[in-house]
């Protein structure tokens, strides 16, 4: 093998991978805005020493995602190799997936970083010591190569650095601003049993918005972004929207009966993503009990209560050797 010829990916290495859901919009922010959340999917991924692809998949989606290359992570983790001009090897991927799919928590956010971040992390294990810095993906480089897969950086800047993030794209690609939010920020998301397809929900949108709409939704995510970081307590004003959420309710009857029903008693609810989850930003544990009390009453469809926290951290990846922690 010449010396300009990538080495192949060691065979029989691990990589461990974990990455948060998370919620875009947050109401007035539509494409802009999104939060990491503390529910993981969770993978290990090893090379094998032909160009199969073994896929094991618990929890969500476990009967429903293809156990192919096709799988999006496998996928992603193809995009990745591609990227760096290096063949992907064989994998065996077991993957526990916990988010749950189709409801506005970025599931697919979230596998598309998984792929990436396992892909980074067999790259940079190869490239370990060779001072091929070629081998190393970097955070540009990641969110660039998840918005390519994904279509827009919304949920995957926030699954990759964790917290709240902006994100925008600009003539070099996308970008984004990750900002710590105030400690007394309390998520809690009522998950129903129906799912929502995020290209239905966009669909439902007007290409065209009246302009004291749009001032309002520029008002309000200018005063989310105070909210969140500072402000806990204007987060019921900062959380209004016209720009997307009564478009979509019609699809969502339920969830927007929750929301409305939230907000009229206090509560900074929004349509998580493209729904049908909600999302209540509660300024304080207190507060968000009193939420699951009040969506308790909503008795039409029952909701899953997840009482979380901000993930801070996002996506990460390590080497994985059996027995470890």
């Amino acid at each position: 093998m010449s010396a300009s010829e990538p080495t192949p990916t060691p065979i029989g290495r691990t990589v461990a991978v974990r990455v948060p859901a998370t919620s875009a919009n947050l109401g007035p922010g539509f494409d802009t805005l999104g939060l990491a959340l503390s529910v993981y999917d969770e993978l290990l991924v090893t090379t094998l020493d032909d160009d199969r692809v073994e896929i094991e998949v618990t929890g969500q989606g476990a009967n429903a995602v293809p156990l192919d290359a096709s799988h999006l992570v496998v996928r992603s983790m193809a995009h990745a190799f591609a990227s760096v001009g290096r063949r992907m090897p064989g994998v065996r991927l077991q993957a526990r997936n916990v988010i749950p799919h189709g409801r506005g928590l970025g599931s697919s956010g979230a596998a598309v970083v998984s792929g990436l971040l396992a892909a980074k992390g067999l790259l940079e294990i190869d490239g370990a010591g060779s001072g091929d810095g070629g081998l190393v993906i970097g955070d540009e480089a990641l969110l660039r190569l998840a918005t390519e897969l994904e279509g827009h950086p919304d949920n995957v800047a926030p699954a990759l650095f964790g917290g709240l993030t902006i994100a925008w794209m600009d003539e070099t690609g996308p970008q984004h601003k990750k900002l710590l939010v105030h400690r007394g920020v309390s998520p809690v998301v009522f998950v129903p049993e129906s799912t929502m397809s995020t290209s239905v929900a966009r669909s439902l949108q007007p290409l065209q918005v009246p302009r004291e709409d749009a001032v309002f939704n520029v008002s309000r995510s200018a005063l989310l972004i105070a909210a969140l970081i500072q402000s806990p307590e204007l987060l019921l004003a900062a959380t209004g929207d016209r720009l997307h959420q009564d478009y979509r309710a019609q699809a969502m009857p339920e969830t927007d009966r929750l929301v409305r029903t939230l907000r009229a008693a206090g509560f900074a609810a929004v349509v998580s993503g493209a729904g049908p989850s909600v999302l209540v930003l509660a300024d304080g544990p207190g507060r968000r009990l009193q939420a699951a009390e009040v969506a308790a009453s909503v008795t039409d469809t029952p909701w899953d209560a997840l009482m979380l926290a901000v993930d801070f951290k996002g996506g990460t990846v390590k080497e994985y050797a059996e027995g470890s922690t």
